[in-house]
């Protein structure tokens, strides 16, 4: 019934935001040399960016390499979106396998180990530390998807306010993105900076969403979340930048999106068990 629940929930929303975001991706060709034109004012910046890492990338090679990037190609960009939703699919349906098989084991994760343990207390502290893993991150899971939720429908009501339109698809970007910490909403800014450039006249309007977006973000990334997990999640931001590194090479987006409950989850083992409390305490915020 979850994955039927999941799997409904999945096609219900894809099916939601299919039309408009065809729209948008057809409005892509013509419209990068919009978007180019009406950001020439960053031209300078991304010139000297650019050069900056191509020296890097040549840096100690055996000879001088020529790297031009010319104009952004309509054509390879949709390559390049519909090979990213083939991966999409991809990990999702492993995800979903994956889930429907812990399903399936149920306790027996914990019951194995905790039989072969040789003490009363180390079974004891096993299960204590199950418990606590199984109560704070649903915790954690149950508040970032609630903040998520209104982070998206902030998002939709910006979008339709600013004359963006397609609210429902705007919020549901915002609300996948937001589970990617930093990220993500980096990412959602330049999205939301391409749809203001692509529908909006005025140069500095368009910006407007992209900067709303920003606020709802400070707002709720800087202020709301971390006192709601405060008590529970307090946890250095250096390692949980790289946690999320890690994970995402080595995972890619389900990696970045696991990567703060696979850093809590550690951080509650490290603080019950004692050889390992000197990793938790460094491991806190």
């Amino acid at each position: 019934m979850l994955i039927l629940v999941v799997i409904a929930t999945i096609v219900g929303l894809g099916a939601a935001v299919s039309g408009p975001a065809e729209a948008w991706i057809a409005k892509l060709p013509e419209g990068i040399p919009r978007i180019q034109e009406r950001l020439s004012f960053l031209d300078a910046p991304i010139s000297t960016l650019r050069t900056f890492l191509t020296a890097a990338n040549n840096f100690g090679a055996a000879g001088p390499q020529q790297s031009s990037a010319g104009p952004l190609d309509g054509g390879a960009l949709l390559s390049s979106v519909f090979a990213g939703t083939r991966s999409f699919a991809g990990w999702l349906f492993t995800t979903v396998l994956f889930l429907y098989f812990l399903l399936v084991a149920g306790d027996s994760f914990l019951r194995r180990p905790v039989e072969v343990l040789p003490r009363f207390a180390s079974k004891r502290q096993a299960v204590d530390i199950s418990q606590q893993i199984e109560r704070d991150i649903s915790a954690y899971l149950i508040t970032i998807t609630l903040m998520n939720a209104l982070v998206g429908a902030a998002t939709a009501v910006v979008m339709w306010s600013t004359g963006v339109g397609d609210p429902v698809l705007w919020g549901t970007v915002a609300f996948i993105l937001n589970y990617v910490p930093l990220l993500g909403p980096a990412a959602a800014i330049f999205i939301f900076l391409f749809a203001g450039s692509l529908t909006i006249a005025s140069t500095w309007q368009a910006l407007l969403p992209a900067a709303l977006y920003g606020a709802i973000h400070l707002v709720e990334g800087e202020t709301v979340t971390p006192m709601l997990l405060a008590r529970r999640f307090t946890l250095n931001p250096v390692l949980v930048i790289l946690s999320l590194a890690f994970w995402y090479w080595l995972w890619g987006i389900p990696g970045a999106i696991l990567s703060g409950p696979i850093l809590a989850t550690t951080k509650i083992v490290c603080d019950r068990v004692r050889p390992l409390a000197a990793f938790g305490h460094i491991l806190a915020g």
